[in-house]
């Protein structure tokens, strides 16, 4: 019997079941099946396709691969580097989960809404508030509304001015933290 008649190249397969690349690798796996190296090629026998396609009509019909290898009696090769099944341990067939948790990434991050960009000025209607109320800011809240480092502020001494607003020490608050009253200039 002539053995170059009955195969089939692997990269054939994914035309023939509407499959991913991956997902013919992964029952590839499931089912035992070794390809046979040709050259940079790689082929499956006429035994092996008949297994392929009898694995692929039964999920179409609503089965699992993980079915399919029990009611066969076929047992997951394990991976020979780490001595770990290569499969997933819950039963679930690894290329058709794998397709979905795919198919579900992308339609998740479809549906995030973007985000809409900070108000580069809500800073000021901040600091206009705290002007307006008396408000005692901390040097943590100052810094982070004018974008600047705690340190960098100490810099500045007692008084400044920054964006239109006066900055002048108050005290401490709860914490130790300088208290800043914030004023807008008469104009």
């Amino acid at each position: 019997m002539d053995n170059s008649i009955d195969r089939v190249p692997v990269n054939q397969l994914p035309d023939r079941y509407n499959l991913v690349r991956s997902a013919i690798y992964t029952r590839l796996d499931a089912l035992g099946i070794e390809p046979e190296k040709v050259g940079n090629k790689s082929y499956v026998n006429a035994e092996q396709l008949r297994l392929l396609d009898n694995l692929h009509e039964f999920i179409q019909a609503g089965g699992t691969t993980a079915e399919f290898q029990e009611s066969r009696g076929i047992r997951r090769r394990k991976d020979n580097s780490s001595g770990q099944s290569s499969g997933l341990s819950t039963g679930q067939p690894q290329a058709d989960l794998s397709q979905l948790l795919n198919v579900l990434s992308d339609f998740a991050t479809k549906l995030q809404p973007v985000a809409p960009k900070p108000d580069p000025f809500a800073y000021l209607e901040t600091l206009e508030r705290a002007a307006q109320t008396g408000w005692l800011l901390r040097t943590s809240e100052v810094a982070e509304l004018l974008r600047l480092s705690p340190t960098e502020m100490q810099l500045y001494g007692d008084r400044f001015s920054e964006a239109g607003f006066v900055f002048t020490k108050a005290g401490y608050r709860s914490g130790g933290e300088i208290a800043w009253k914030v004023t807008k200039p008469i104009r």
